[in-house]
């Protein structure tokens, strides 16, 4: 029975695929599955491993060691536990996360997703609930789109883990954070989440994983892990999907598990 179904939901599916054939996320050459990428741009792709910031999960030149911190994180601690990214933002990840955001590609979302767990194995494992950064109402209005909750409903999904997208709520309009400075960043997103008091029992007592599309300096992260943990989160951790790195830092070299592309 559940083949004759998967046959069933392929027979349905064919005509829009062969309207609409899927694309490569990077260079729009055509692939097999929606989401998947072709061979030319999958070797692009520039994976985050380790060894890495056990709080920051950036990337270390050498193994420094277990539980080993950068000096950001040693320098200026963040009010999350811990952060991990799956790729950094450069060049078809940067395209992937524009393409989600603004070209209205969901079908990405999924795949996107299984880089995600992979590289946040280690904060799935201990998470309770996956809760993805929100837009403003307005914002959302216009868009119709939140990216954040397309990746958070898919790592929940894969993870089995409860997605609680109302959880937490952006109570302020803030700008757009591309072009501003840290400091602007901050100013920005200060005082722009909440929890409402219905939605508390969501996050009180448990260990919240926030998710996003990209990490840039982390303000917008770092000020929704303050508003979970002022609400009574047990913990927050942050996965997203790229790393803007700074200058200098490594990044890994993709070692195909069986997740390549199709």
């Amino acid at each position: 029975m559940p083949q004759l179904k998967h046959l069933a939901a392929a027979a349905l599916a064919l005509p829009a695929r062969l309207a609409f054939p899927p694309v490569c996320a990077g260079c729009q050459r055509h692939v097999s599955q929606p989401g998947a990428l072709c061979p030319a741009c999958w070797p692009q792709l520039r994976f985050l491993e380790r060894p890495w910031c056990a709080v920051m999960g950036t990337p270390f030149t050498h193994d420094m060691g277990e539980g080993f911190l950068s000096a950001e994180a040693i320098a200026d601690p963040p009010p999350f536990d811990r952060a991990r990214a799956a790729v950094a933002y450069t060049g078809v990840a940067r395209r992937m996360a524009q393409a989600l955001k603004y070209s209205d590609r969901p079908e990405l979302a999924p795949w996107m997703a299984r880089w995600m767990a992979r590289a946040g194995a280690e904060l799935i494992a201990d998470a309770q609930v996956v809760v993805p950064v929100p837009l403003h109402w307005r914002r959302f209005f216009l868009r119709r789109f939140n990216q954040s909750a397309e990746l958070g409903r898919a790592v929940a999904g894969l993870a089995g883990l409860p997605f609680a997208p109302s959880a937490v709520r952006r109570v302020k309009v803030t700008k757009q954070q591309v072009g501003l400075s840290s400091r602007e960043r901050e100013d920005n997103v200060r005082g722009a989440f909440a929890v409402p008091a219905e939605q508390r029992i969501a996050v009180e007592g448990r260990r919240v994983l926030v998710v996003d599309d990209v990490y840039t300096t982390g303000a917008t992260v770092s000020a929704l892990a303050r508003t979970l943990k002022r609400a009574g989160a047990g913990g927050v951790d942050v996965l997203t999907f790229a790393r803007v790195l700074k200058d200098g830092m490594p990044a890994g070299d993709f070692h195909d598990d069986g997740h390549g592309p199709i």
